[in-house]
């Protein structure tokens, strides 16, 4: 097929803002874990799909399951829906207080 490109699961695109690796990063409606630490501008590599351990509001509790968002201001994962960008599940309960949970990235933002 002559207009396949790739995959998906890994998408290059500038960095909108400056990222770290490892953290949530969105780019208008696409968002995904950087793979390297980038400056705005820079190419960045954004996994869009699979299981990741990440920085959460620390006073949410997270059930299996439950919908997990983007906060792009914040720059962390909530179960908050206004405002904010839906892109995956709990995949592991999360206590309240807890600084970190795990997230299921679905890739469908």
């Amino acid at each position: 097929m002559k207009n396949y490109i790739q995959p998906g699961e890994n998408v290059t695109v500038a960095a909108s803002s400056g990222v770290v690796s490892g953290a949530g990063h969105k780019v208008g409606s696409l968002f995904g874990i950087a793979s390297v630490t980038a400056l705005v501008g820079e190419d960045v590599t954004l996994t869009r799909e699979g299981v990741y351990s990440v920085a959460k509001v620390s006073a949410q509790a997270w059930a299996v399951g439950a919908k997990i968002y983007w906060d792009d201001t914040a720059k962390l994962f909530t179960t908050t829906a206004t405002s904010n960008t839906l892109v995956g599940c709990a995949h592991g309960v999360a206590a309240n207080p807890s600084a970190e949970g795990e997230v299921l990235l679905t890739g469908q933002v």
